[in-house]
């Protein structure tokens, strides 16, 4: 847990470089609302995970780690809920943004059936395309809002 300057927040980060960088927290529970800042497909230290081929302008080359950003970013999404005591079952709002929606749908629908552990899930979903995410490697990024019966202190 980040230390939150304010006593009725309770703030959640990573640890990964670019939250310094570009100064946010991860997550952020305000009374019984937690709200997940856009995550991507990293690993603990940072790393992305199945991240794109480059084509010369260093723009993705093809999509085909659509699943895999997606399958990493919902893992990263539920360690921050289980820290504040939640699950994908809490959320009621998330939203996708790609940079290929045909890819992110076909990828998305499959993924976020497995990860909410049946085929339609009790929250509203946004499919966005981009024209870019934060790192050129990246396709894919997702927030969330979910409330819990779990107060923030």
């Amino acid at each position: 847990m980040t230390k939150s300057d304010h006593p009725s927040r309770k703030v959640e980060n990573h640890g990964v470089a670019w939250e310094r960088a570009f100064g946010y927290v991860q997550a952020v529970q305000v009374k019984d609302t937690i709200y997940i800042s856009g995550q991507l497909s990293h690993d603990d230290k940072g790393n992305l995970v199945a991240p794109a081929e480059l084509d010369e302008n260093r723009r993705p080359a093809d999509f085909s780690q659509m699943e895999s950003q997606i399958r990493q970013t919902y893992v990263n999404a539920k360690t921050l809920l289980a820290r504040y005591g939640a699950t994908l079952d809490d959320v009621i709002e998330e939203t996708l943004y790609v940079l290929d929606v045909p890819s992110a749908f076909a990828a998305g629908s499959k993924v976020r059936k497995e990860m909410y552990g049946t085929d339609v899930p009790q929250c509203a979903s946004n499919l966005i395309g981009v024209s870019a995410l934060a790192f050129p490697e990246q396709i894919v990024e997702i927030t969330f809002r979910a409330i819990t019966n779990r107060p923030a202190n």
